[in-house]
């Protein structure tokens, strides 16, 4: 892979030791280049200005400006830059948050180092990717409870959207999407467009969530 083709990531985390770490395992990892380290989501929004990274990993427990509200600013301001959040532990509350503000991922800080280059590829390639503990914790958050009535989803979405709109919970990526469905890529970005202007949704994690809790598809 050329050099200028490859992944662009910045580290965000409060700890050295941390950073040293990420640094040390993506380096071994071909296609993707640190280009630059933050302790802070203060400095973390800077660095984004400064270098518009394809992807920033990053811990959401972070000094001054924690790291959902950096999220949701990354999001205003560079909204081609991928999140994924780097955590120590699963919160439902933070990983409902991260999710909601446009989080592309969401791992676990013992995750292996090929492990965590797949999850920087996939998220570039517009996927999402969740550790399976924060996948089943984030369905059982958005199953409907035994006192709550579930609604049906609104009808406004066609039969293919449907199917297109379970691909995307269940992570293919447009291309594998097109492949499973047999139709053009241009043809699927079409129905993902759509997708989200009838649900008044912005990105496709924001249509993963509304799938879940719509049940239209279950993370086993």
């Amino acid at each position: 892979m050329a050099a200028d083709s490859r992944i662009r990531v910045l580290l965000v985390d409060d700890h050295q030791m941390v950073r040293q770490g990420l640094i040390f395992f993506l380096s071994t990892q071909p296609g993707i280049e640190v280009v630059g380290q933050a302790a802070s989501g203060e400095e973390a929004l800077a660095l984004v200005q400064a270098l518009s990274p394809d992807v920033v990993l990053m811990d959401i427990v972070l000094p001054g400006l924690d790291g959902i509200e950096a999220l949701h600013q990354i999001g205003k301001t560079h909204p081609s830059t991928d999140v994924i959040v780097l955590s120590s532990f699963i919160d439902d509350t933070k990983l409902k948050q991260a999710i909601q503000a446009g989080a592309a991922g969401y791992l676990m800080k013992d995750v292996d180092p090929e492990e965590l280059a797949q999850a920087i590829h996939a998220t570039r390639r517009g996927e999402i990717y969740l550790h399976p503990k924060a996948a089943r914790r984030l369905a059982e958050m958005l199953r409907p409870g035994p006192d709550e009535q579930q609604e049906p989803p609104p009808a406004v979405l066609t039969e293919r959207e449907l199917q297109v709109l379970e691909l995307v919970t269940r992570g293919l990526s447009n291309q594998e999407i097109a492949a499973e469905l047999s139709i053009t890529l241009k043809t699927v970005k079409a129905h993902v467009s759509s997708i989200l202007q009838k649900l008044g949704l912005e990105n496709r994690v924001q249509a993963t969530l509304y799938a879940l809790r719509h049940q239209i598809v279950e993370l086993d």
